[in-house]
């Protein structure tokens, strides 16, 4: 086996060659995973994926109960004139933040390691002053980039939701076609769709035990969108974490807001609110980066210093900037390894509907793992400049 060029991409090479020298009977059972491991010195992940590529390419098939086998002639030459589009997939994407770009990028390379095309649709659409006409502008875009999918015939859709549900008639006919499709940093609760997310609940558990453990005891959270089960899952670790260490649930600090959807005249009001109570928050848990930065601008205006009167923690890194330097704990999401490890999903239902299988028939969550940065672990730490109090 060559040296250059990724290890399955080497071991699709030298496994296709073989079968072109009829080192493989037609019809007959190929090699198992197990044995590739074995032959190529190579992990199950490298094996698997090796495996499902060639099926999705039809140089093999699976017989569910049987095993691997390998094409016959025929099929091979029939596979191009399949009725989807093959190695096209439809990308659609909530938004153009630097998160979703760097989730975009693993998606593009990904794609590019495969030799799959990419159809690229963002459904995002730009918000009003009350964010409402934007949520359902975007839900309806995004219905229509999903209905264009189907159209275009495409061989897998990777979906990055906006906060709510689509349409269930869109949903419904993407599965009776059996197209494969794969979700990205949210899932739909009780629906049957693969779905590749960091570990949310982590990112609440974990940075509320940081900041408990650095002495703040009143915490109060700061949202962006609130219909999405990214932010369900983090305000869960959040409480979580609370009472784990025997602190109350308070409805004022754990109030589930729209924070970066208010005007600026309201945000500065719900902070002098919370500000002003007889026992306010020593803490701001933000949602993104984006909340972090309008934050520190509102409390700098309000003549609070940050991190002197109150800290801030970050629990995305979506953001106009790095934010660390600005908080005191921030969760950095494995954001291009969700893109990558979307793909990867994808292209095993792909394999599996190329076998005659239900591509929804089990479906799963991948979790990924999170990292929790601490203020002290950058080189420059920043302060903001409280305006003068009147």
């Amino acid at each position: 086996m060559g040296t250059s060029g990724p290890k399955y991409q080497r071991i699709k090479d030298e496994l296709r060659a073989e079968v072109a020298r009829d080192e493989y009977e037609a019809g007959a059972p190929f090699i198992t995973q197990n044995q590739l491991r074995e032959r190529f010195q190579v992990s199950s992940t490298t094996a698997v994926r090796a495996l499902n590529d060639l099926v999705a390419e039809g140089l093999l098939v699976r017989r569910r109960g049987q095993g691997t086998f390998v094409a016959d002639p025929e099929d091979r030459a029939a596979e191009p004139a399949a009725a989807h589009r093959s190695g096209v997939i439809a990308c659609i994407i909530s938004g153009q933040g630097p998160y979703q770009s760097e989730v975009l990028r693993g998606i593009e390379s990904g794609c590019s390691e495969r030799g799959m095309r990419l159809f690229f649709s963002d459904s995002a659409v730009h918000m009003t002053e009350t964010g409402h006409a934007s949520h359902e502008a975007s839900l309806a875009r995004q219905d229509q980039a999903l209905r264009q999918a189907v159209e275009d015939r495409v061989e897998g859709i990777i979906l990055y939701p906006v906060q709510g549900v689509p349409d269930p008639g869109v949903l419904a006919g993407i599965r009776r076609l059996r197209i494969p499709m794969v979700l990205v940093d949210r899932y739909f609760p009780g629906l049957a769709i693969d779905a590749v997310t960091a570990d949310n609940y982590d990112v609440g558990y974990r940075l509320t035990e940081h900041l408990l453990a650095d002495g703040h005891e009143r915490i109060a959270t700061l949202w962006g969108e609130t219909q999405c089960t990214s932010v369900h899952d983090r305000m869960t670790g959040h409480k979580q974490a609370l009472r784990a260490h025997d602190q109350p649930l308070l409805p004022q600090l754990t109030a589930l807001r729209s924070y970066t959807a208010l005007s600026e005249d309201d945000r500065k009001e719900l902070l002098t609110e919370l500000l002003g109570s007889p026992e306010p928050p020593t803490a701001l848990l933000c949602a993104h980066g984006f909340a972090v930065a309008t934050a520190a601008a509102d409390l700098a205006a309000l003549g609070v210093a940050v991190p002197d009167e109150i800290v801030l923690a970050g629990m995305d890194d979506a953001g106009p900037y790095d934010l660390l330097p600005l908080t005191s704990f921030a969760a950095r999401l494995p954001a291009r390894e969700i893109g990558l490890r979307a793909v990867e999903q994808l292209v095993t239902r792909i394999a599996e509907r190329a076998a005659g299988e239900d591509p929804y028939r089990s479906a799963e969550q991948i979790v990924l793992p999170v990292r929790i940065r601490t203020r002290e672990s950058v080189p420059v730490r920043l302060r903001t400049v409280a305006a003068r109090r009147p």
